[in-house]
């Protein structure tokens, strides 16, 4: 017992000083940014607090035109001919091809909704699928809903149906938003390689890419039986 004891005392002491030499290295380098806050003088202190304000007013205005140009918001546009306009005025634009008796779609816009708002820096649309034959056929959809992920105007990317979302219809949004912020189209603050659900872990962050054996020009339920 008495060893045991010994192993004990000198593991609590191997601990302590852990601790100590930790909050010896984080008290130095509080030290030293004190220091040097101390070392500067009234000139650097005025310069270091105009870089901080040019910032926040950069991003303020950055802010503002986003707004201005429709961000921050989950809307529908009426036609294809606006897609075009919608789509060059912005850097980063998703958009929803839906369909109004597709459940499914529904779903998806209620993500949409909620990551519009915490995302102004991308802009959410939505467009009916059977208003816009042509985009449909250029951008070839064929399921609906499609998600297709547009940077500089050109498309990169699309989310099919919910394959890439777990394959459930209870899909969280911070799942979608994992899968905006894989496709690069929003600024994405969570990490990649851990996808906020489990199924996906057994294939990695390998999507499965749409079949394309669909009937030519019929668009389709994500969750019908068609093949």
């Amino acid at each position: 017992k008495m060893a045991a004891d010994t192993s004990v005392d000198i593991l609590q002491k191997v601990l302590e000083n852990e601790i100590l030499q930790s909050t010896k290295v984080v008290e130095e380098h509080l030290d030293a940014e004190i220091q040097k806050l101390d070392q500067m003088d009234e000139d650097e202190l005025e310069r270091l607090k105009q870089r901080r304000l040019e910032a926040l007013k950069k991003s303020q205005q950055q802010k503002q035109e986003w707004l201005s140009k429709g961000h921050g918001e989950y809307r529908e546009i009426p036609s294809e001919r606006d897609f075009f306009q919608e789509v060059k005025e912005s850097k980063n634009v998703v958009c929803h091809f839906y369909r109004d008796t597709t459940f499914r779609c529904q779903i998806m816009d209620k993500h949409l909704t909620s990551l519009a708002k915490k995302h102004i820096e991308t802009k959410f649309l939505k467009l009916n699928a059977e208003k816009s034959p042509f985009l449909c056929e250029r951008l070839r959809i064929k399921v609906i809903p499609t998600l297709a992920l547009i940077k500089d105007g050109k498309t990169q990317d699309y989310v099919v149906g919910f394959t890439d979302l777990g394959n459930t219809d209870d899909f969280t949004t911070e799942t979608l938003e994992w899968r905006l912020g894989c496709a690069d189209v929003i600024n994405y603050s969570g990490n990649l390689m851990d996808p906020p659900f489990q199924s996906q872990k057994k294939y990695g962050t390998s999507f499965t890419k749409l079949d394309k054996k669909t009937i030519r020009g019929k668009i389709y339920d994500s969750d019908s039986d068609d093949d």
